[in-house]
């Protein structure tokens, strides 16, 4: 084996959870993909210690979001005035980690919803969306949420409970959508 084949490997076994992680904060691909990349350059300069490590993977998902965290409040003065003068975004959205399949039928439905609360979720604007993910996708607590926002814990609970909102109304109009079909 020559000596990038570890790594090469390590990378494949763990992009997808990456990017997924990026996606699901930044909601843009490109950006997900670049913050993905940071996270394997990190990674790769670590690379002797993270290789035999069994909790690598919760050490690339931390990268992961401090990063996509980062890189929101670096950029959200010019992302939010970009994204207000683009209504409807119009970019495909990449599925992003399907379960393994098991049981076709099951799994399939399960991919389908997965993709739907995704898609719904990613409509959501920033300030709603980066708090609900990083509390239910991520574990975090709210005075941990509040922490990295550096937005205090008053807004992180008020950002949650309207994004909770927002996206059951999104899946709600959803299924009503399919009813009619």
């Amino acid at each position: 084996m020559t000596e990038a084949e570890p790594f090469e490997k390590f990378v494949r076994d763990y992009q997808n959870m990456v990017f997924s992680t990026a996606m699901r904060l930044l909601a843009n691909e490109a950006e997900a993909e670049d913050i993905s990349q940071e996270v394997f350059l990190k990674a790769y300069q670590r690379f002797a210690e993270l290789r035999d490590s069994p909790t690598v993977g919760g050490w690339l998902k931390k990268v992961a979001t401090n990063l996509s965290l980062n890189h929101l409040s670096r950029y959200r003065a010019r992302w939010s005035f970009f994204s207000e003068m683009r209504p409807g975004g119009g970019e495909e959205e990449r599925q992003i980690e399907p379960p393994a399949p098991e049981n076709l039928r099951e799994d399939v439905a399960r991919a389908d919803c997965r993709e739907i609360v995704e898609q719904a979720l990613l409509s959501l604007p920033p300030a709603q969306r980066v708090p609900l993910v990083l509390f239910h996708l991520e574990g975090l607590r709210y005075e941990e949420i509040a922490r990295k926002l550096k937005v205090s814990l008053g807004k992180v609970k008020t950002d949650i409970f309207r994004g909770r909102e927002a996206l059951r109304r999104k899946l709600a109009a959803q299924r009503e959508e399919w009813a009619r079909l």
